[in-house]
């Protein structure tokens, strides 16, 4: 205990000089990085880069450094390198500033700020273009052995409200380090470029990196003004309709199943919308779900559509657009009579009814002999007679003679004649 006790007083104290030379000295001042300099390296990106200041005392401590982005929009991080490379929208001017920090447990050193700044792209206002907006597209591609799915986009735009008509604007997407120019265009009546179509791209199905699209132009009257943005890729991906869908009816049991979209994404990535529309009723059903297939009870009397959509699970990635309903499968009952052929079918059902049951009736009763009794026929013994009136007149006499004759049928007894 007599030797152990001196070797622990030995050991910390010289802990406690380790840790004093390990201090940074309250009285030593961090000095501000030099050369700091904001390059445009690409389509919406910048790199941003500095060097420390030679005059600074060195210790046996890491320095590291403070960046804070002023325009277009404020944010702050902090790095241990000279260099930062920073994706951001540039038409409307780009400013940073950079100081040197030292910190630990109890308190932060830091120099003061040094900055530097690029200026917004010259151009008249109102000649830059507006309401950009960007989707892709994911379809398979039978022409490279290197990727199964190739990703398309298409961009649309509105002219500037004080562009000349003979501007004419020109589209650029860069992803990652590729940047491509568009070479299919739409024109509007004034044939101005407001559309653009990339059937084929560099753009990754699965990518999580940023798109930047820049629109520039040109004109003979007047300085067009850029524009760029920055497009997340899950939320501008237009995703496929689940594909092979199929519907069937068992009774009152609806069954469906479908197959995943076309998409780079495996099939345990996507959420599913069902969609069941009963075309008698108009009720509607929308269910959710992670699985391809979906059994509802239904009225078997009835007839229904049935479509179904899809979307990447936030499994996968960030969430993002639905795609388009599939195209609807009918299934079901289509005997949909209209009103007037059943009501002309009630009421003859009803006039018969009330027709037998009148005869029922009749016929209990007695009524219909009462009603409508029936004609004696004539006995066997008469006898047809036909007269025969003849008038005569005698020459000069005013005497008129009447003779009725009275014929009788063969086989009947002759009447005597009479004469007045």
């Amino acid at each position: 205990m007599i030797i152990v006790a001196p070797v622990l007083l030995i050991l910390l104290g010289a802990t406690k000089i380790l840790q004093a030379d390990l201090l940074p000295d309250e009285k030593i001042s961090l000095l501000p990085p030099v050369n700091f300099t904001i390059k445009v390296t690409g389509l919406a990106q910048v790199l941003l880069h500095w060097k420390p200041n030679p005059d600074q005392e060195q210790r046996n401590v890491n320095l590291e450094y403070q960046v804070k982005i002023n325009a277009p929009k404020e944010d702050d991080y902090e790095t241990g390198i000279t260099e930062s490379k920073c994706v951001t929208i540039l038409h409307k001017g780009f400013s940073a500033s950079v100081r040197t920090i030292l910190q630990n447990d109890h308190s932060l050193l830091a120099s003061s700020w040094v900055s530097a700044e690029l200026h917004a792209p010259p151009g008249s206002p109102g000649t830059s273009i507006v309401n950009l907006t960007c989707t892709t597209n994911t379809t398979e591609d039978n022409y490279s052995h290197l990727r199964s799915y190739q990703v398309s986009l298409h961009c649309t735009w509105l002219v500037g409200t004080d562009a000349p008509e003979d501007t004419q604007y020109f589209l650029y997407y860069r992803y990652g380090s590729w940047t491509e120019e568009c070479q299919e265009y739409s024109k509007d009546t004034l044939g101005r470029n407001i559309a653009c179509w990339f059937p084929r791209t560099f753009i990754l199905s699965k990518g999580r990196d940023w798109l930047a699209v820049l629109v520039n132009g040109s004109s003979k009257h007047s300085a067009i003004k850029p524009f760029d943005q920055l497009f997340a890729l899950h939320a501008i991906d237009q995703i496929n309709p689940p594909l092979n869908v199929t519907a069937e009816i068992e009774g009152t049991r609806l069954s469906i199943q479908w197959e995943k979209p076309v998409s780079a994404f495996p099939i345990h990535c996507f959420d599913y919308e069902v969609k069941i529309h009963n075309t008698r009723n108009g009720y509607l059903q929308i269910e959710k779900m992670m699985t391809n297939a979906f059994i509802s009870i239904i009225d078997d009397l009835s007839k229904y559509d049935v479509q179904v959509r899809a979307a990447v699970s936030s499994m996968c990635r960030e969430a993002g657009l639905w795609s388009e309903w599939s195209q609807p499968i009918y299934v079901g009952n289509d005997e949909h009579k209209p009103l007037r052929k059943w009501f002309l079918i009630v009421l003859m059902a009803t006039i018969c009814f009330i027709l037998l049951i009148l005869s029922l009736v009749c016929k209990i009763c007695h009524l219909w002999i009462k009603l409508f009794p029936p004609i004696p026929a004539p006995k066997s013994n008469i006898k047809d007679l036909f007269v025969t009136t003849n008038y005569e007149k005698a020459g000069s006499s005013e005497t008129e003679i009447e003779v009725i004759c009275y014929i009788e049928k063969p086989g009947v007894e002759t009447l005597e004649d009479s004469v007045f």
